[in-house]
């Protein structure tokens, strides 16, 4: 069972978010690695939006392929390197993992692997 909190002595969320989530009584963990806006064939899409999209739902793809769901993320960590970026990124994220609420950090950096990529998200899961 995943509990979220929100505990009453910490800043509310500023976002679609919890502060905490509680794993228990699941004892199988699956690190996702950093997912970019790259489609299974290798393509890179352009624009920011269309591979926060992408990052997403390969995000998802990983879930899935693990027999898991969004139920069972635990947290995303986000790296973006355009912070006129964020509000792009709060409504994708709202569009493809709905009202998923996950622990979350989000890190505007200086670059990523690749400049061609914008966005890149890791994932933590917890399931049965």
């Amino acid at each position: 069972m995943l509990v979220k909190h929100n505990p009453k002595s910490v800043p509310a969320p500023v976002g679609n978010y919890v502060q905490m989530v509680e794993v228990r009584d699941r004892p199988r963990w699956l690190h996702i690695s950093g997912q970019v806006g790259m489609t299974p064939d290798g393509t890179v899409l352009q624009g920011f939006e269309a591979q926060c999209e992408q990052a997403l739902k390969n995000l998802v793809a990983c879930l899935e392929a693990a027999g898991m769901s969004l139920d069972d993320l635990v947290k995303v960590t986000i790296l973006m390197t355009r912070q006129e970026d964020v509000p792009v990124y709060r409504t994708v994220r709202k569009r493809v993992l709905g009202d998923a609420e996950i622990a979350s950090t989000l890190m505007i950096v200086a670059g990523l692997v690749s400049p061609d990529f914008l966005i890149e998200i890791e994932g933590i899961a917890a399931g049965a």
